[in-house]
């Protein structure tokens, strides 16, 4: 068995429809709970809002595969962290102490808002394959 961090997201658009997502974590410094969500927090604007793509996350946009509306926005959400344990046969790739990095370098670069119109045909791509 494998010691895993599960990052719990979601999209949150302006009339509260949400999409959830989860990404696991392989945690081989050991890092605490607590200590991934503070951190996480810290650099996350307002302690929860996220460009998922800056940080290697898949979107969950509805406007991906329904038509924009006034409602879409950028970002995403983050909803908490846990600690599960999934088999050998499913250890996810990137550790929590590099998606960490990817955060902190994130938040220090400013995180990218932008027009969901701007992105549309990268975005509807991406939700055709699958990705």
């Amino acid at each position: 068995m494998h010691n895993i961090v599960r990052l719990n997201y979601l999209y949150r658009d302006a009339g509260n429809d949400k999409a959830w997502g989860s990404v696991d974590f392989t945690n081989p410094d050991q890092l605490a709970i607590k200590e991934v969500e503070r951190r996480l927090r810290s650099d996350f604007e307002q302690g929860e809002l996220f460009i998922a793509h800056q940080v290697g996350l898949p979107e969950l946009f509805f406007y991906a595969t329904d038509p924009i509306t006034e409602d879409d926005h950028c970002y995403h959400e983050f909803h908490s962290v846990e600690a599960i344990e999934t088999p050998e046969a499913v250890a996810p790739k990137q550790s929590i102490s590099e998606f960490l990095t990817a955060v902190r370098s994130a938040a220090e670069a400013g995180w990218r808002a932008f027009n969901p119109a701007d992105r549309l045909p990268e975005l509807r791509a991406n939700a055709a394959h699958g990705s």
